[in-house]
């Protein structure tokens, strides 16, 4: 099992206020919306440099959709920033009629995603929104996995011509991945190799696979661990060609089973290499007020969860 060593953690969301920022200074195109959160999006850089190019609309989401989409007709490449239960749930009809459906260039960023939103209780804590999303006509969806990759997502999908869905969140997490990397909108990349089992992972479930797997090469097991940050388009080749090795399949990712990426993982193996698969995620619940930790054990989100499923999945593989 390879080694992943960092010298910090970091949130995500400041990977992607760092990438804003970047944006500002080389590409004047590039202008932001944000719904009152300008602080907690880390979009404090990005106002403070560049003001005639920011709009804060207040609590008002449905409205800034409305805004983004006109700004492209103009050519501007807007992003907007708020909460993803905001961000999606809150504003579908927006995105879909305005911006989807017409594949407006608007970058939806969306903060504090998931369960480790933490205390702010599950009214917060959208696990739907990769499923809202991904079900979008048009639409591409990302989930980075720590700062440096977000940032690197944040710079990608201002050259990406059509809407965009970045998810992110408030934790700080192992910064692993390279400062310099070149980030490929819908390419898989493979962190380990192993012939043993396949773990895709995405966001914050990226780490907890990378410590499963340590635990799984102490029992013998070499699990090959796959980072999916890009949801839509799923790098389809990448995930058969790995399961066709090993012949099972896990999947990891801090949001409901139901329309997130191991659904997207299930639909391909059912149409082009049944194998059995098993998922780490939230089972069809809402989230609750707790600490990240906590509620990261308890909706089972964690290493543990991963090694459990893998020993489960092996056991059926025939």
């Amino acid at each position: 099992m390879k080694d992943f060593p960092y010298t910090e953690s970091k949130d995500t969301r400041s990977g992607f206020g760092a990438g804003l920022h970047e944006l500002g200074k080389t590409n004047p195109n590039v202008v932001a919306l944000c719904a009152d959160l300008i602080g907690s999006l880390k979009m404090d850089a990005f106002v403070k440099d560049f003001p005639e190019r920011f709009f804060q609309v207040g609590i008002a989401e449905a409205n800034m959709m409305g805004l983004a989409a006109g700004l492209t007709i103009g050519g501007k490449i807007p992003f907007t920033g708020t909460f993803a239960n905001f961000s999606t749930g809150r504003v579908y009809d927006q995105i879909r009629q305005s911006i989807a459906y017409s594949g407006k260039n608007v970058k939806i960023c969306a903060s504090h995603a998931g369960l480790t939103l933490g205390e702010d209780g599950a009214t917060h804590q959208i696990l739907e929104d990769i499923g809202l999303m991904k079900m979008l006509p048009h639409m591409t969806v990302i989930n980075p996995c720590d700062y440096n990759q977000t940032k690197a997502a944040t710079l990608a999908i201002a050259e990406h011509e059509g809407p965009v869905y970045l998810r992110f969140g408030r934790p700080v997490v192992p910064n692993f991945t390279p400062a310099d990397q070149t980030f490929e909108i819908g390419k898989g990349i493979v962190l380990n190799e192993g012939a043993d089992v396949s773990i895709f992972a995405t966001g914050h479930l990226v780490w907890k696979a990378i410590q499963a797997g340590k635990l799984l090469a102490e029992k013998g097991i070499n699990a090959e661990i796959i980072n999916l940050h890009t949801i839509k388009p799923l790098d389809a080749q990448l995930v058969l060609e790995s399961a066709r090795k090993t012949r099972c399949v896990v999947t990891a990712e801090e949001h409901q089973m139901n329309g997130g990426l191991g659904d997207s993982i299930a639909q391909l193996l059912a149409r082009e290499e049944p194998l059995p698969l098993e998922m780490v995620a939230v089972n069809d619940s809402f989230g609750e007020s707790g600490t990240p930790d906590q509620l990261m054990e308890k909706y089972e989100l964690n290493e543990a969860a991963i090694v459990r499923a893998v020993e489960k999945v092996m056991a059926r593989r025939k």
